[in-house]
């Protein structure tokens, strides 16, 4: 006998929040938080709201980075320091990265259509794989710019270069801390850290415009964007990696997915678990589908509403969908552990 569970739960989530009705009707003395909370963040029992919390926090952040970068830009051509310019060229990804992520954020609660099933919430997932890619190709602006600045030093401006550069450090620092509270959600999390990251660059910045001020060595200014360079690559890269698996459908970064399936063969009369899949939805949301085995299955509403609760509150996986057999007919074909 098989279930759907996750499409007859999530139908009463979409259709009229009937929490209640749903509660009382399997009242079993635990929470009510399968499938229903769709700000499931990837850690057990987590929530992140992230669309609607940070939607002031992307506002401010891409209102007075923007205004930066055009003022650092402007400073780094008047100064000729490459370090500036490398500067302002990686808080211009950035501020597109907050406009990609902010976009996601709203899209992500774009309603299912009957083409769309899960609507839009992969687009978070899109948004933190573009975020990545974006920085890595400022990254080889800046190193091609550095390596020709080594071969032909110029002239800079470091007194101006120091003023607008502490600036920067101020601003990147103050739109990093909106965000530091947010780092159950991928794009967010990108944004502390593109944030965090250009306030150390900024920092760095004017070190090095005091360091050419005190000793003229024109070659600090192409060794400190080279130094920017790298601090984009170490910071990015792990953001790269979780953007990549996500998209290719991975568990969430922390879920255990053998810690999942021994608690799926814990429960009550299981005797089988196979065809178990685990991926995000988006940046915030987990699934998961299942085939359990359960010969003795004649609890099946109260068993399929325990266990989704349980998956959510223990693992934060919000949308379950779990197939129950009883065994007693042929064997799944998708029983092998091959099978996908």
């Amino acid at each position: 006998m098989a279930h759907d569970h996750h499409g007859h739960r999530h139908d009463d989530h979409d259709h009229g929040h009937d929490h209640g009705r749903q509660h009382h009707a399997h009242d079993h003395g635990h929470g009510h938080g399968h499938g229903h909370s769709h700000g499931h963040s990837h850690g057990p029992g987590g929530h992140s709201h992230a669309p609607k919390d940070f939607g002031r926090a992307f506002a401010i952040g891409v209102g007075l980075n923007f205004a930066f970068v055009l003022a650092e830009a402007g400073a780094g051509l008047w100064s000729g320091s490459l370090a500036l310019l490398a500067d302002a060229g990686h808080n211009l990804s950035d501020v597109l990265s907050l406009l990609l992520a902010w976009g996601a954020t709203i899209l992500a609660r774009a309603a299912p259509t009957a083409r769309r099933t899960y609507g839009l919430r992969k687009a978070t997932v899109l948004a933190s794989l573009a975020n990545a890619v974006l920085l890595l190709v400022a990254v080889g602006v800046i190193v091609s710019e550095a390596i020709h600045r080594f071969t032909e030093p110029a002239p800079i401006a470091p007194w101006p270069v120091m003023a607008v550069a502490a600036i920067g450090v101020v601003i990147n620092t103050a739109t990093a801390l909106m965000f530091m509270k947010g780092h159950d959600d991928l794009n967010v999390r990108g944004a502390f850290l593109h944030m965090a990251a250009d306030a150390a660059v900024s920092l760095a910045v004017v070190v090095g415009a005091g360091l050419i001020a005190l000793t003229g060595l024109l070659w600090i200014d192409p060794l400190l964007s080279l130094l920017i360079a790298a601090v984009i690559v170490i910071g990015t890269w792990g953001l790269l990696r979780e953007s990549v698996d996500l998209a290719l459908d991975a568990a969430p970064r922390g879920m255990d997915v053998p810690a999942v399936k021994a608690w799926l063969l814990s429960r009550p009369g299981v005797t089988e678990v196979h065809d178990l899949h685990v991926w995000a939805m988006s940046t915030t949301e987990t699934a998961l589908t299942a085939h359990v085995t359960r010969p003795e299955n004649t609890d099946g509403d109260d068993f399929l509403h325990a266990t989704c609760e349980g998956l959510a509150g223990k693992f934060g996986i919000g949308h379950a969908t779990l197939q129950v057999e009883t065994g007693h007919a042929d064997a799944c074909r998708l029983a092998s552990v091959h099978a996908i």
